[in-house]
């Protein structure tokens, strides 16, 4: 029965409201063709009904019942009141129509009527559907009754033929609401099918259109709304994805270049035991900050993807930060200073870890004795400052300072793949936020992050 069902289900939104359309109108028009019918029936036997009582006073006007004996007055056109006439004093049947008998079944019928001494009608179905009334004859000592009888078949069949004029019109109504439901739902749904159309041509091109810059419907903008938002998250997807590949091939060219000279140069000619060694260890090395650099970029990766409102307390973040960061250089002191406790955020907790993470990490790694951080209310936002004792940023580097790769002196000695900074600015950027290096500061480096207020 199910398959049955979703065989012959509509598809299209369009054709499942036009079934659903055709379906209520399908009922209430059953519901008013049986009501509406019902009333013109009863409305008929009335009509009847009422034309039977007529009769009978008119019969009743020639019945005398003064004296002790019930008698028939002559009249002139009396075989036209006496047609489907019965004429009963008390039980006993006076006059009748020539063409029924005594025990006809409507004669029969007309006797139970009179028995009942009431003014009563009933339908009798003998070859035709036939109905009667009685009415009894007042006045005088005499009981006598009048029963009158009228053939329905005129009145059905106008019945039956409001019925069946009522189902035709029912008919060509359901048809004209069908095909006219289909149509305005269309007609409704047409700019919706255009808007989809759109939407997949601009996600597939980048295009720069969007569908708010047309006024529409409500409801038609708010789903150009939703449309946009998702257009510009397909967009931002894009370039990160593209970024990505950019900063992947640019960071992992040159431990591969470094890879394939360190083969070539051991595979040039016979080498010793420990130029083989020295091969390794380059290689290892090399291999190792592949995976660095890959670890950094694809946990960048999914923490941009997985971004969502949310906010901070700061003070709880920055501790949690520091108590993870175990035994540090030695000599080198952490201090962390939040005037104001309460002080939250517009950004996730992990969100907000992941931007200053790396800004901890920096400072350690260049700092001499010191490391603050401080985090401070300012108009319309947060900020927060990690600055270090170190040697501090030189000016010839500051403008390469958050490109991915960059280090002012890799043979500092100190490890990293110079993904930290840039890897922060990103974070803080997919959270309307911002990181950015603090020249004034002649002392050491110190690195500024700007939030919104939670």
């Amino acid at each position: 029965m199910r398959a049955f069902a979703s065989r012959w289900w509509p598809r299209t939104l369009r054709g499942r409201l036009s079934l659903v359309a055709l379906t209520t109108a399908t009922i209430l028009m059953v519901i008013l063709t049986v009501a509406f019918n019902t009333v013109v029936r009863r409305h008929l036997q009335h009509q009847a009904d009422d034309e039977l009582r007529t009769r009978a006073a008119a019969v009743s006007a020639t019945v005398v019942t003064d004296g002790s004996r019930v008698r028939v007055l002559e009249t002139p056109g009396e075989e036209l009141l006496d047609t489907n006439v019965w004429i009963y004093s008390g039980g006993r049947l006076l006059e009748k129509p020539t063409s029924a008998t005594a025990t006809s079944p409507l004669t029969r019928a007309a006797g139970r009527l009179v028995a009942r001494d009431a003014r009563t009608c009933v339908t009798v179905h003998s070859h035709d559907e036939v109905r009667l009334c009685s009415r009894p004859v007042p006045g005088g000592k005499g009981t006598a009754a009048v029963v009158t009888a009228l053939d329905l078949s005129p009145y059905r069949s106008s019945a039956d033929t409001m019925l069946f004029a009522s189902l035709a019109l029912d008919a060509a109504m359901l048809a004209c609401t069908y095909a006219l439901t289909r149509l305005a739902v269309g007609r409704a749904l047409r700019p919706v099918r255009s808007m989809t159309e759109h939407a997949t041509q601009w996600s597939a091109i980048a295009s720069q259109e969007r569908f708010g810059s047309v006024t529409r419907p409500t409801e038609l903008a708010q789903l150009g709304g939703s449309l946009d938002a998702l257009l510009d998250r397909i967009r931002a997807l894009l370039r990160h994805e593209q970024q990505l590949t950019r900063e992947l091939s640019h960071e992992l060219r040159n431990p591969l270049a470094r890879i394939i000279a360190e083969l070539d140069w051991w595979g040039a000619r016979p080498r010793s035991d420990a130029d083989t060694k020295a091969t390794h260890a380059a290689i290892a090395d090399a291999a190792q900050s592949m995976r660095t650099i890959c670890d950094t970029l694809l946990d960048e990766a999914r923490d941009s993807a997985a971004t969502a409102p949310g906010t901070a307390d700061v003070l709880p973040v920055l501790h949690r930060l520091v108590d993870r960061l175990g035994p540090t250089k030695e000599g080198v002191e952490v201090v962390v200073t939040v005037p104001d406790a309460r002080l939250s955020a517009g950004v996730p907790d992990a969100l907000l870890e992941r931007i200053v993470s790396p800004l901890l990490d920096n400072a350690l790694r260049h700092a001499r004795t010191r490391v603050e951080i401080l985090a401070r209310a300012q108009p319309g936002g947060v900020r927060v400052e990690v600055g270090d004792d170190g040697p501090g940023v030189p000016a010839s580097f500051t403008a390469q300072l958050f490109q991915p790769g960059r280090r002012a002196d890799p043979e500092d000695g100190h490890g990293g793949a110079g993904l930290g900074l840039p890897l922060a600015r990103r974070l803080a950027r997919s959270a309307g936020a911002e990181v950015d290096h603090d020249g004034r500061h002649t002392s050491g480096a110190t690195f500024v992050v700007t939030l919104p207020a939670g």
